[in-house]
């Protein structure tokens, strides 16, 4: 099969498109024969070194990249009986999706829907599923709410602007320009900060009166994130859960107690989709959302799968409308 494949960490020159031999299942796992991968910034943490460390994104060289994927099922192992041939599958947080074939745990497949695309049920596993445990989890939006949604013209912005919306919540979110302002507000926002233009924070304070969000979902990270923490209302919470412009390193617990006795949290998506019912249960939603006509989901630009140095060069310019994906069947 075709793969791209990591040898050591470094930049997107690292990624080379390989041969290798296709992948066996073994007891409890299928085999995937992919259409397409989702293109997102954990890959780029993971093909950098960033989560070298991580226990719980592990990053074995060499590797193949790659944490989300959506195709048909090729082959089942010993013991997975509920998983056929043919059938239309997608998944995320189990890496190696830049390549032909995968080998995935059955309990991590999520069925596709006829009415699905491929393409869409692949952009709702790791973005859609972030934006769901994001609104619905690690704070529960609810009428009355006010969050703050950075890069809301992005991938998971753009979902968890109308899931918010969904819940109830009005929502306030930043973006880098009035093209991508445009696009947040044809998902719902209902304020957008041009933060090239103006302080998002005084913006913040402005729109809500000087008391702040209860919430702040920030994936922007180095950049944005004492800010982040100083437009939170007493007691609010501020979610760090990407780097976009670098990780976060460090946040000093007094600056939590200056801010409001704020709280601050850095989740993984994997562990709320620890377990195959709240997996199943998180894409049910999306995926019904979908076919209501309640949840838009915008695939900015496909690549194919040789060309994932230049899909991670966009991604990292920071350019993004929606979701990027390699098309691994042509």
């Amino acid at each position: 099969m075709k793969a791209i494949e990591i040898g050591r960490f470094g930049g997107p020159d690292v990624l080379e498109l390989v041969e290798r031999p296709a992948p066996t299942p073994g007891p409890g796992e299928a085999l995937v024969k992919l259409d397409c991968a989702g293109v997102n910034f954990i890959d780029v943490y993971m093909r950098s070194g960033q989560y070298a460390r991580s226990h719980a994104y592990q990053t074995p060289l060499p590797m193949i990249p790659g944490m989300e994927g959506g195709g048909t099922v090729a082959a089942t192992g010993e013991g997975v009986t509920n998983l056929a041939r043919g059938e239309r599958v997608a998944y995320c947080i189990v890496r190696g999706s830049y390549a032909e074939l995968a080998v995935v745990p059955a309990s991590k497949l999520v069925r596709v829907p006829e009415s699905v695309p491929l393409p869409v049920a692949t952009a709702l596993m790791l973005q859609g599923c972030t934006a769901h445990y994001l609104s619905h989890s690690v704070f529960a939006l609810a009428s009355g709410h006010t969050c703050l949604v950075h890069a809301g013209a992005g991938g998971v912005g753009q979902l968890l602007i109308q899931l918010a919306k969904q819940r109830g919540a009005t929502v306030i979110t930043t973006a880098g320009s009035a093209e991508k302002a445009a696009i947040a507000r044809q998902r719902g926002a209902d304020h957008v900060i041009l933060y090239r233009d103006e302080d998002f924070r005084g913006a913040v304070m402005r729109i809500t009166g000087g008391k702040g969000v209860d919430v702040v979902y920030d994936a922007v990270g180095r950049d944005t994130i004492a800010k982040s923490i100083r437009s939170l209302k007493r007691r609010g919470l501020c979610v760090n859960y990407g780097g976009a412009s670098g990780l976060v390193e460090s946040v000093q617990p007094l600056e939590l107690a200056e801010a409001g006795s704020v709280y601050f949290t850095r989740p993984h998506l994997a562990d709320y989709i620890s377990t195959a019912e709240e997996l199943n249960a998180r894409a049910a939603d999306l995926f019904d959302a979908y076919r209501a006509g309640r949840l838009t989901v915008t695939i900015d630009r496909e690549f194919p799968l040789a060309s994932a140095a230049e899909a991670h060069r966009f991604i990292e310019n920071r350019d993004t409308r929606g979701k990027l994906l390699l098309r691994v069947l042509s």
